[in-house]
């Protein structure tokens, strides 16, 4: 076990996310006190065969190889948009309000929102699940349509696929074509909660030095070819990674967040009754990052501490 696989809980250290039936139990919880009538045995199943898969114990699928993108970080997303929903129900007015059933559908769309990154059996084009990250959301929408009928979702499976969009940048969300507001509104829910818990998470800067790099390696995304046949190179090193972070994590708040997804994150105060852990932890991780960054040293950066 390394380091960053013992920072195992959420934001506020009340969460297993390492635990599917932790995290089941967590999310059922706020559904149960959000709505009435909540189908658990759905709840339950959707994890379940989460954990299957991603453990390579679903038919026709390998398990996760993918050290970002891992059961840890989806769980963490999926606690997350549970959290950032049932804030944004308690803040809406009644007419606004999405509802069990596209909350339930939110919770299925964050569980499999990265299955795109595994790889199906049989498979013989790619080695790695990171190799599919240019596509990965695209593949996580496939997977949905195949997935939602099996557990009696059938009919939302074409929503499904649209909305896992919003949580990668294959398209933008004004180009999917959803013809319900509120499909939008849990598409920018579901999104924000996917940013948010990633930058927030106590071992993102590790993360993104000892993980992250290379899964963009090895998806092609650390360079970049040009028309010309020439190539540039976005992320030289690990450490050259860490030094773009900083500038990467503003953006991410400033457009996607804010603009893109029209500041939903705000949600998660209204669910912690005023505070928002995951955006305090975002500043922290920032802030530490940017005073290592200042001391321009490269040592610093390759013998990162965990914060905690």
């Amino acid at each position: 076990m390394d380091d960053l696989q013992r920072f195992h809980l959420d934001v506020t250290g009340t969460v297993d996310v390492s635990n599917p039936a932790r995290v089941s139990a967590a999310v059922l919880a706020i559904l149960k006190q959000r709505y009435r009538r909540v189908d658990s045995a759905l709840i339950e199943q959707l994890f379940g065969d989460f954990a299957r898969l991603y453990r390579g114990e679903y038919p026709g699928f390998f398990a996760c190889d993918t050290d970002y993108h891992d059961m840890q970080h989806v769980l963490d997303v999926t606690l997350a948009t549970a959290r950032l929903i049932d804030g944004y129900e308690a803040q809406c007015t009644p007419a606004q309000r999405i509802g069990l059933d596209m909350t339930v559908l939110g919770i299925a769309v964050a569980l499999f929102h990265d299955s795109g990154y595994i790889r199906r059996r049989g498979d013989s084009r790619h080695q790695f699940g990171a190799e599919y990250t240019r596509t990965h959301v695209t593949r996580s929408a496939r997977f949905l349509k195949e997935y939602l009928p099996v557990v009696g979702m059938g009919e939302l499976a074409p929503v499904a696929a649209k909305l896992v969009h919003y949580t990668g940048y294959e398209f933008q969300p004004d180009a999917l074509d959803l013809a319900n507001p509120k499909w939008h509104t849990l598409g920018m829910l579901i999104g924000s909660a996917d940013v948010l818990a990633q930058m927030a998470d106590p071992g993102y800067l590790e993360k993104c030095r000892d993980r992250l790099f290379y899964e963009f390696e090895l998806g092609g995304m650390t360079r970049e070819r040009e028309a010309d046949g020439g190539e540039t190179i976005r992320y030289a090193s690990p450490t050259d990674f860490l030094k773009q972070t900083p500038a990467f994590m503003r953006h991410a708040l400033n457009e996607r967040l804010d603009n893109l997804f029209d500041g939903m994150y705000r949600y998660f105060s209204a669910h912690f009754g005023g505070e928002n852990p995951y955006l305090a932890s975002v500043e922290l991780n920032r802030e530490y990052l940017e005073q290592l960054l200042q001391l321009h040293s490269e040592e610093a950066l390759l013998s990162l501490p965990l914060r905690r």
